[in-house]
């Protein structure tokens, strides 16, 4: 993927509590060398691996953490967000994050844009190979897909307990990727149903 090829698309980037959080920042700085427009979301959680400070100096824009940071806009931010971005990026999306958006669970910020903002969110799971495969995730990554979001590895590789497995935060390489792909996806759609209007 080249420079700019991501120029003025809109990302909401929500970074939940992985150790894997770390390398958000990575991925926050080749959305903007690729003319992105970025705007983080910080759970709870993921405030103890990466910190704010970076993300704004990173992305230009604040951070957002709370469903109250703005009460006085005539939008609450998670309607906000999720109405600006073209691509809700959840990357690391931790087996909570997921559980909560496959059952319709709106407890936080992060949480309540996911929901907003269905289909267009792709999850970049981040967790031990055994909760990856627990049947439960299985299950509500299976329903989250059903719902027309997708989903971005996890890879196989070593993982923060010291093992080997499938968990590991995909490339951040092949997230620029298939970021790319989506836009390019809704960008034709969007066309598509412009045309079918003007006739």
């Amino acid at each position: 993927m080249t420079e700019e090829s991501l120029s003025d698309r809109k990302i909401v980037l929500g970074i939940t509590g992985s150790i894997a959080a770390y390398k958000a920042c990575e991925l926050l700085r080749d959305l903007k060398k690729a003319g992105a427009q970025v705007r983080t979301v910080l759970t709870r959680n993921a405030r103890r691996f990466v910190g704010e400070t970076a993300l704004e100096c990173l992305s230009g824009n604040k951070v957002h953490t709370d469903m109250f940071d703005s009460p006085c806009q005539s939008l609450p931010d998670h309607v906000f967000l999720s109405e600006w971005a073209e691509v809700i990026l959840v990357a690391p999306a931790t087996a909570n994050i997921i559980g909560k958006a496959a059952a319709g669970i709106a407890d936080d910020l992060l949480s309540s844009i996911i929901l907003a903002g269905m289909p267009k969110v792709a999850f970049a799971p981040a967790m031990h190979s055994a909760m990856f495969h627990s049947p439960v995730v299985r299950h509500n990554i299976d329903k989250l897909r059903g719902m027309g979001c997708e989903f971005i590895g996890p890879q196989y590789g070593p993982l923060a307990s010291g093992e080997a497995g499938e968990g590991r935060l995909a490339e951040i390489g092949l997230i620029l990727e298939k970021v790319h792909a989506l836009l390019s996806q809704s960008g034709e759609r969007r066309h598509s149903l412009e045309q079918e209007a003007e006739l």
